[in-house]
């Protein structure tokens, strides 16, 4: 009686052992580390407004890279200094500007009352305008220094020459000059001095003349307080 009563159990755990292998199967492999997670997809349904998520999204432990580009950025993209110093810029020579430098004696003129011409040009009352020089003086335009020598000479009598100096009471200040061709144009600041009649045409030829040797114009012009020297001086 024993021996089919086990064998009965023994069929009985052996038929249930086969229906609980049937119900779920072989065990499922592992999931491995390195297979990548199914990428979110989504599907629009024709006439749906909203596309509708059929996967949920997962993170990779992997970046992942786009196509095209490297998985490491490379070195070779920047190429690498130079050891050799880069040449300098050409440097290009100064342009010399305005008159060059020198040193020179300046021309200065004064009166030789009653002269009638015989020492230099002739002006009015039958006087004479002559040239002088002073020292050696540097300059680069010598119309200034010319001029301004001139207005800065305070005696009336210059020297032992005999020659007279009728601007030395004036109170003339040089505001600059320009040459336009063979005409050479000064402005002055200031009020003349002058001492009479004569001294008109003598302080005109002392300012023209001077500015004319200065420059080496063959005539002059001269404005004092923006004025033409005539106007001012058809006042005295």
């Amino acid at each position: 009686m024993s021996g089919p009563r086990l064998s009965a159990f023994s069929v009985l755990g052996l038929s249930s052992l086969l229906v609980l292998t049937g119900c779920f199967g072989p065990p499922a492999p592992a999931p491995s580390s390195s297979s990548a997670a199914p990428a979110p997809t989504t599907s629009a349904s024709p006439g749906s407004a909203s596309p509708s998520t059929t996967a949920a999204p997962t993170t990779s432990a992997n970046p992942t890279t786009t196509p095209g580009s490297s998985a490491a950025p490379t070195t070779s993209a920047a190429a690498p200094p130079s050891s050799a110093p880069a040449s300098p810029p050409p440097t290009m020579e100064p342009t010399p500007t305005g008159l060059p430098e020198q040193v020179a004696p300046l021309t200065v003129y004064y009166v030789a009352v009653g002269d009638n011409g015989g020492s230099g040009p002739a002006i009015g009352c039958g006087d004479s305008l002559v040239a002088t020089t002073t020292a050696p003086v540097r300059f680069t335009d010598q119309v200034r220094p010319s001029i301004e020598a001139l207005l800065a000479n305070k005696s009336r009598d210059v020297g032992q020459s005999g020659l007279i100096n009728v601007l030395y009471q004036s109170t003339l200040t040089y505001l600059g000059g320009e040459l336009n061709g063979s005409t050479i144009t000064i402005s002055l600041s200031g009020q003349f001095m002058l001492g009479g009649v004569c001294d008109v045409p003598r302080a005109k030829g002392q300012l023209e003349y001077t500015a004319m040797a200065a420059s080496g114009a063959t005539s002059a012009q001269v404005f004092v307080n923006g004025r033409p020297i005539d106007e001012v001086l058809s006042l005295k």
